[in-house]
């Protein structure tokens, strides 16, 4: 990878956008799918599975890892000032957390709610229900909702941050120097798949991602672990080379592991449980696909996306306001055309570009409005305008 740890690499810029861009498809799919959802739609279509399960082993390791590597890039830039960079990081992600908490997800459990029979209207919920810490009918409120990765990824920079400021300079250096030798090397895609591997099947208790800070134990292990590879990346060249040189063969390593996975779907479709016989080796396709994955895109991103573009600015700053905006968007439309008589395409393009459309209208309307910026995670001043056409 090219740049110097004081450069920005805008090929990790294109990967973040693209990441959440998937994740609005993800999120809308999974509505197709028997795994369930709070709102389901015109009702199961038997193949979408397989594309959401080509994007579900590797998705979330991917956003937390390219979330460590914007740290790593962040602390440099406050000059090493554990401190500074912390309290920015709080400000930045804990002031939309709460907001988000209070006035976006609200929406969500109260659409259930309706679903299940709930007779008062939105402001006697919110006065009275949306934050009883209780349950009702089939749901307890309040909710985290998707809002789940934010609260993580606040825990996770926070614990970074105490250990920088615990752990002596040299011994973290040591510990840098330790983690360059293990994995800049051969070793690079077994040893993290093999990590992957037994976080997701030999941790006490079993795998837990139940987006439950409290209860994610083994989910910890593994978004923890991919934020501190993303934060250390950053600034080791010697990985940085050993990705450029390794990616195309992560790439094959994650196409054949989706192939297994896929395969199994195929054999045990929607909610047929996999043979125990047959778990082991499924799960070690799902972490062989997780980790192999999030390095081929690494190496994609560097070698073919590292450029700059006047809209690349524009969309990396959407993208934490359009996140916080775009489920409680799609939540909101699932309900009114379910009953319109349509079949599954119709629907899926109908949340696909109301999500879009409504989560970029939240970033324009959010953006321009000086009080609503740090609400919805944009800088208190405004940094540039969406760039004009250019004519040909």
């Amino acid at each position: 990878m090219t740049p110097a740890p004081s450069q920005r690499h805008y090929g990790m810029d294109w990967l973040r956008i693209g990441a959440f861009i998937l994740l609005i498809f993800y999120h809308v799919g999974y509505s197709f799918t028997p795994w369930g959802y709070q709102t389901p739609t015109r009702g199961v279509v038997w193949w979408a599975e397989i594309p959401l399960l080509g994007m579900s082993a590797w998705r979330l390791a991917l956003l937390f890892a390219i979330s460590g590597y914007a740290s790593a890039a962040l602390l440099n830039r406050d000059k090493g000032d554990t401190a500074a960079f912390g309290w920015s990081r709080l400000k930045r992600l804990g002031i939309p957390l709460a907001f988000g908490l209070i006035v976006v997800v609200p929406p969500q459990p109260y659409m259930g709610l309706v679903n299940s029979g709930y007779e008062h209207g939105y402001l006697y919920y919110f006065v009275h229900d949306a934050f009883s810490f209780r349950q009702i009918r089939y749901e307890y409120v309040p909710r985290v909702m998707h809002l789940w990765f934010v609260i993580h990824l606040l825990a996770y920079t926070l614990v970074l941050c105490l250990g920088l400021l615990v752990i002596p300079a040299r011994a973290r250096a040591a510990l840098r120097r330790g983690f360059e030798r293990i994995f800049a090397s051969p070793a690079l895609i077994p040893l993290g798949i093999a990590l992957v591997f037994l976080v997701r099947s030999k941790v006490p208790y079993g795998w837990t991602d139940m987006h439950d800070l409290l209860q994610d134990r083994a989910a910890h292990l593994h978004y923890g672990g991919m934020f501190l590879f993303g934060f250390l990346l950053r600034n080791s060249e010697a990985l940085r080379v050993t990705i450029a040189r390794q990616w195309p063969w992560a790439a094959l390593v994650a196409v054949v592991a989706f192939g297994w996975v896929a395969y199994d779907l195929w054999l045990y479709p929607g909610n047929t449980p996999t043979p125990p016989a047959w778990r082991q080796p499924l799960v070690f396709a799902k972490s062989a696909e997780s980790f192999a994955a999030v390095i081929a895109l690494f190496g994609i991103a560097d070698r073919y996306w590292n450029f700059n573009h006047p809209w690349r600015q524009t969309l990396s700053e959407a993208v934490f306001p359009v996140y916080i905006a775009h489920q409680t968007i799609m939540v909101l439309v699932m309900y009114p055309i379910r009953n319109w008589g349509l079949t599954a395409l119709p629907e899926f393009l109908i949340l696909c570009g109301s999500v879009a459309i409504g989560s970029w209208l939240f970033y324009l309307i959010g953006r321009e409005v000086g009080p609503l910026r740090p609400l919805i995670g944009l800088k208190r001043h405004k940094t540039h305008r969406m760039p004009r056409p250019v004519s040909p």
